[in-house]
Parts: C-alpha cells; sequence; structure tokens
C-alpha cells in the first residue's frame, strides 16, 4: 500500500502526464500550421488564474480494436469554467493532439455534463471544436454520446447562451452541435464543417470536391448561412468571443450587461438628414446611417456575408445592449427573401429570448416575389419574421426610414405585428403598395382606354403617391407613433429604450399559458 507522500507524487505524475496532451511533438505541428492547443486556448480565452477543470481524470472504457493499449489524455477533451470579463462560462475544449480529438462515449459524456452544468448554472457555454469525428472503435457508445450532448445543448437552449468556435475540423453527425448553438465563429483557414467529408461524399455520390469547397468558411459563411462570424485564426476567433459574449446576458433571468460609454444618448446627427439620395430607388449604405446613432459608432455585424439584403448585428444605445436589424438598400434593394427572412427571424427571437431590445431601420420594397422563391417557401420562410416579432416581449422599436410596402411593412416590424414604438423620417413611403404597382391594378381600365395612355398613368401615378407614398397618412391614423428629423434619430430610439427598460420581465407573464408557438420552421 502506498504512503499518503507516494499517493501525492502519484497524482502528480498522473497529472503531468495527462497536461501533456498528445506531447511536445503533436503541440510544435500545431504551432507550425498556426493552431494552439486546446489548453493554450482556454488559457487564452479566461481571465488569468480563474478556470477550473472538471474531469482531468476522465477515460475510456472501449477496449476493443486496440483501444486497451491507447493513452487518451483526459478523453480528447478539456471541460470547466472560469471567468470571461468578469463573468462565469463554461467551456469544452476538444483535443486534437489526442487521438484527434476523437469524438467517443465518455469523450460525449464530459461533454454534455459540461453543458448540463453550465445550464444548472446559468452561465454561458462555450465549444470549441477541433475533433476528427466519431471514434469508430466505440460503435454503439460513441453513436449513443451524441444523442447525449444533442439533448442538453437543445434543453439548454433558449436558457444560457451557446457559442460555437470551429477552430478545426468537425465533420459528420458531430457537426450537427456546433449549427445548434446560438452562434457559430469559424477560423477562415483551420475551420471546416460538413455532414460528411471530400472521401466519404466521392464513395457515395461519386462527386469530387475539396475540403475547402465543401466545408470551408465560404460554404457556411456565404452560402449555407451557419457561421455568423469569421476569424482570421485562433487567437481573433478567441478575441471575437469575448466581445460577442459581453452584448449577452449569462442566462434568460438577467438583463444585458451595461457598459459605460460618454456619448451623449441625445446627442444629433446633422449628416443623416442629407444621406438619402435623390432618387427613391436609388442606393446608399444602411452601415453608415447604423454607425452614426449607436454608442461610439460601434456595430458588431453578424452573418455579413449572407443574405446581404438586411443587415443583423449587436450594438450599444446609451450603454444598453441592442440587437439591430435593418435592411441594405445597396443589394436587391434590401428586399426580403427566404435567406434574409430566416436570417432575420432567428436572430429576433435569440435577442428575445435572452432580454435584448430589438430596434428596426427599415427601406425594404417587399418581400422577394417570383417563381424561384415561391417555390422555394417565400411565405413559409417569410411568415418565420411574423412569428418572431409576435411572439417578442422585449422593447421592439421601428424607425422607417424610405420603403415599407406591403408584407415588408409588418416583416420589419410595424405597430400591428407588435412595435412598440414607430417612428418615421420624412422620407418614409408606408403604403400598401407602389404607386406603380396601385395604378397598374386600380385604373388598369382607365389607362387601357384612353386616348393618351401614358399621360394618364403620370397623372394617376402621381396622385396616389401624393395621397400615400408618404409617412403622414400613417400618422393620421396611428400607425407611426411620430415622424422625426433624421438627425433625431439616436435621441428617439434613447428614449423609447429608457421608459421601456424591463419590459420582457412583465409581458411573458400576461399571455395565455402554450409550451410554444407552431413556427413555420
Amino acid at each position: 500500500m502506498l504512503t499518503p507522500k507516494e499517493r501525492i507524487e502519484e497524482y502528480l505524475k498522473k497529472r503531468e502526464k495527462i497536461l501533456q496532451m498528445g506531447g511536445a511533438k503533436a503541440i510544435e505541428e500545431r504551432h507550425k500550421k498556426g493552431q494552439w492547443s486546446a489548453r493554450e486556448r482556454v488559457e487564452y480565452l479566461f481571465d488569468p488564474g480563474t478556470f477550473t477543470e472538471i474531469g482531468l481524470f476522465v477515460k475510456h472504457r472501449t477496449t476493443a480494436f486496440g483501444l486497451d493499449k491507447r493513452e487518451i489524455p483526459a478523453e480528447g477533451i478539456i471541460t470547466g469554467f472560469g471567468k470571461v470579463n468578469g463573468r462565469y462560462v463554461t467551456v469544452a475544449s476538444e483535443d486534437y493532439t489526442s487521438m484527434a480529438g476523437t469524438f467517443g462515449e465518455y469523450h460525449g459524456r464530459k461533454f454534455a455534463y459540461a453543458m448540463d452544468f453550465a445550464k444548472d448554472k446559468g452561465w454561458p457555454f462555450i465549444s470549441i471544436n477541433d475533433s476528427g469525428g466519431a471514434r469508430l472503435q466505440e460503435g454503439m457508445d460513441t453513436l449513443e454520446a451524441y444523442g447525449w450532448l444533442f439533448r442538453s445543448q437543445i434543453l439548454a437552449s433558449g436558457i444560457i447562451p451557446q457559442i460555437s468556435l470551429l477552430m478545426g475540423p468537425c465533420l459528420g453527425g458531430q457537426a450537427y452541435h456546433p449549427v445548434m448553438q446560438d452562434f457559430l465563429i469559424q477560423c477562415r483557414n483551420t475551420g471546416f464543417m460538413g455532414i460528411a467529408g471530400p472521401a466519404f461524399v466521392k464513395t457515395q455520390l461519386g462527386e469530387e470536391i475539396s475540403l475547402e469547397e465543401l466545408s470551408g468558411w465560404k460554404a457556411h459563411a456565404v452560402k449555407s448561412g451557419q457561421t455568423h462570424i469569421i476569424a482570421e485564426d485562433d487567437k481573433d476567433c478567441l478575441d471575437k468571443t469575448r466581445e460577442l459574449l459581453s452584448f449577452l446576458p449569462s442566462n434568460n433571468q438577467e438583463a444585458p450587461p451595461r457598459a459605460t460609454t460618454k456619448d451623449d444618448p441625445y446627442h444629433t446627427c446633422p449628416e443623416l438628414d442629407t444621406i438619402l439620395p435623390e432618387r427613391p430607388f436609388q442606393s446608399y449604405d444602411m452601415r453608415q446611417v447604423i454607425t452614426k446613432i449607436v454608442d461610439d459608432g460601434y456595430f458588431f455585424e453578424l452573418l455579413r456575408e449572407h443574405a446581404k439584403s438586411i443587415i443583423i448585428g449587436f450594438t450599444r444605445f446609451s450603454g444598453r445592449p441592442v440587437g439591430i436589424f435593418a435592411n441594405q438598400p445597396m443589394w436587391a434593394s434590401g428586399v426580403l427573401e427566404v435567406d434574409a427572412s430566416d436570417k432575420a427571424a432567428r436572430f429576433i427571437r435569440f435577442c428575445d429570448l435572452f432580454n435584448i431590445p430589438v430596434v428596426t431601420l427599415g427601406d425594404c420594397p417587399g418581400y422577394m416575389i417570383g417563381s424561384e422563391q415561391d417555390w422555394k417557401g417565400i411565405l413559409r420562410h417569410g411568415a418565420k419574421l411574423l412569428y418572431a416579432w409576435a411572439d417578442a416581449t422585449v422593447p421592439l422599436i421601428s424607425i422607417i426610414i424610405r420603403k415599407s410596402y406591403a408584407g415588408a411593412h409588418y416583416g420589419m416590424l410595424d405597430k400591428s405585428i407588435g412595435a412598440d414604438f414607430v417612428f418615421a423620417w420624412p422620407s418614409a413611403q408606408a403604403t400598401i403598395v407602389g404607386a406603380d404597382t396601385a395604378t397598374s391594378v386600380i385604373f388598369a381600365r382607365e389607362i387601357r382606354e384612353a386616348e393618351n395612355p401614358e399621360e394618364v398613368k403620370a397623372k394617376r401615378i402621381q396622385e396616389f403617391s401624393d395621397l400615400y407614398e408618404n409617412p403622414y397618412h400613417a400618422a393620421e391614423r396611428g400607425y407611426v407613433d411620430d415622424i422625426i428629423m433624421p438627425s433625431d434619430t439616436r435621441k428617439f430610439i434613447n428614449i423609447a429604450l429608457d421608459i421601456l427598460e424591463n419590459k420582457w420581465q412583465r409581458a411573458y407573464k400576461a399571455r395565455p399559458w402554450r409550451k410554444y408557438s407552431n413556427i413555420n420552421l
């Protein structure tokens, strides 16, 4: 029997061996590729000296196919908790140097336990994905472990914020894990995600494609819309994670953290009075509007490369975190199509789940029409926005800048769908359809039978435009709360946020009980 001193020596040896992970040579190889080790990532993410590890000595139990002779330090995944920006956060960081970070039974158990731990404590969860995939040697035990993780993260969804970092490969069934979290940050050159790798795709379908093309950042930040933020390397990825966390509450029972700012909440922006072009369908950059009205011109944009006709992201007004949803007239006139609707609806629902107010900046000609969008399900996807707005309990403020036509009027947030305040610039054109479209329907016969149809058409277009293509008709009916000078936009948003403080704490209690709305998924 070992003495207490010998026990301590044994412990220190075992611990040191595990902390070395795959060994110095394996870590050196990662450094040559511009990547950090799993432990280096954890050390950089957390405030110095605050990280506590859980499950260091967990070990696999399967002995088949040579696993009885394999050492897999910490089961290929580091789990624990510490402070980021002074607040507690839980992490699971996969270790590629330990049997390629493969996902086995106890790897999955540690992962799922960390998620459950975060949910029970009410702390945000960060997953750092860097794995060779399923540990096939463990058979059904590996398969079942995926289910534990998926269930844990789904039950934690809406309770705690979840951020996934794609810093290495993440292929196969395991790739469902990052896309089901709230936000995904992908390293440009080292992060890869897909339901199957190129070799499997070639075997099953005969398609030849590279890993970069199939699973790289362009596949997901541009095409699939599953990557919210692109990072240049490990350091940039972790810096962006800390930045994103600064906008989010620890859980759904808390208000988001308010920052200090010296920016006057009521300062005017005279440049906005002349920012719009002369012609109503001429484009301009909505990002310029955003940066002029928010605190210190700071905007943290999400999904920038996907569905570019809209802009989403986080900012602050008088120190408060706020979600921004705006049209981008520089891209397809700011239209709402299938991908744009999905992009916006999920963002609105996240903000509502975590008590973050939403401000919209609207300049939208409508939902996209035509056979392609109809067959893709624009009605189903567009309805997601309506569900998101009507279900929301957080402060909702709409600024109508220019076009606000047809379904886009409520897709971009109006009184009838749930806005607390609707403000319009004098340039706003809030009506059911544009004058051209309305005239072609209402006066079709008159124009067709006229001696000079173009003259009659032009006259009718002008009449309809004068009557309805302005903010005054909507303001007369109370659908618009006030028509404001563009330069005063920041002031009105901050006043509205002041009086809507903690609206979310009261709003949901007044509604009838239900499990959830049956959204058109």
